[in-house]
């Protein structure tokens, strides 16, 4: 028996292409509002004349609401949306996807949103959204949750929400911090995280990459020690998946260390540990924090990456990934995954 979308797709394949069209659209609009027209048009790579037929229509089914601010979603809106989303996702595929990484990867569960962060960059927040929703369904009172810094971590902690402060959570960052921007250390995103959703946060205030010596003198320091205790006893990672030599480089690695890491044949990085496309650590950093050993006695651990270009970075580190492992990622990154 043919689902009704499958006749649609055969007989009327015009109207599912307005209709994804449509849905992005309000599907951005309901990520970024208040949004400009030309912003919008710019990120949905649409010209502004064809854009504005579809606000106008929008606008008259009363779904969005224009203001001197931007465009926003109206209560129709959010709701038409919220229902729109399982039937989108089977239009475009992505439940397929899933079913077919799902099998590819071996891991707990495949999360996949539409469209390609590497184009888009309006997709992280999607991603983010997406993550924010399944560690919402792994909540308990008091979850102590480690997490990561770098942009898609930061995309997360945008999507939280005061309706998590029922948890009474703490945030705590899974390692010291890298040389990159403040905005995108995991202190920072600890505290963004526990200020949006009216919880606590600690603090862990050492580097990332850390000689021996300094290790064995940091780590005796009581609050440091506490700090790392809490991380080893969180219920929740959540962690993004570096390409291999991005993140070399913003650690400022040596360029003996950066031609081991080359000739070890590395792609993908997390917890300072550098993988090989088939799983293999080539190269490990002295880091303060969580390690790979850690995740076996962590329940919930959610892997959140996307771009085609994070592709091979993401395989790699699957291949060493808990079985428990939560992947969040993109149509970009899933189907390349896929190819290889």
């Amino acid at each position: 028996m043919y689902s009704l979308i499958d006749i649609q797709k055969r007989l009327l394949p015009e109207l599912l292409v307005v209709m994804q069209k449509r849905y992005q659209i309000l599907q951005y609009i309901g990520l970024m509002e208040p949004v400009g027209r030309r912003s919008l048009a710019v990120s949905l790579n649409l010209t502004e004349r064809v854009l504005r037929g579809e606000v106008e229509f929008l606008k008259s089914q009363n779904l969005i609401v224009i203001s001197s601010q931007g465009m926003s979603l109206t209560s129709d809106g959010k709701e038409l949306l919220d229902k729109l989303e399982h039937m989108m996702r089977e239009v475009s595929g992505i439940n397929e996807l899933e079913t077919k990484l799902q099998r590819k990867l071996e891991i707990q569960k495949i999360i996949v949103v539409s469209g390609d962060s590497d184009e888009s960059p309006w997709v992280k927040s999607e991603l983010g959204r997406a993550a924010a929703e399944f560690m919402k369904s792994c909540l308990n009172r008091g979850n102590i949750i480690a997490v990561t810094g770098g942009s898609t971590m930061a995309a997360v902690a945008n999507m939280l929400s005061p309706e998590f402060a029922d948890y009474e959570l703490q945030f705590v960052p899974a390692r010291g911090g890298i040389g990159e921007d403040v905005k995108n250390q995991a202190n920072t995103i600890c505290a963004t995280m526990a200020d949006r959703t009216a919880s606590k946060h600690r603090v862990l205030y050492v580097p990332d990459q850390v000689s021996d010596e300094m290790y064995r003198s940091i780590i005796k320091e009581p609050e440091i020690n506490e700090v790392l205790s809490l991380i080893k006893s969180a219920s929740i990672v959540l962690h993004g998946i570096g390409d291999a030599m991005t993140m070399a480089k913003r650690r400022k690695t040596s360029d003996q260390e950066i031609a081991f890491i080359q000739n070890g044949r590395a792609e993908g990085e997390a917890f300072g540990y550098y993988f090989n496309e088939a799983g293999e650590v080539v190269h490990k950093v002295q880091t303060i924090g969580l390690q790979l050993q850690d995740l076996s006695n962590i329940p919930n651990i959610i892997s959140v990456a996307g771009g085609k270009s994070k592709a091979k970075a993401i395989a790699a580190y699957m291949n060493q990934a808990p079985k428990s492992t939560v992947l969040v990622t993109d149509e970009g990154a899933a189907t390349e995954l896929l190819k290889n």
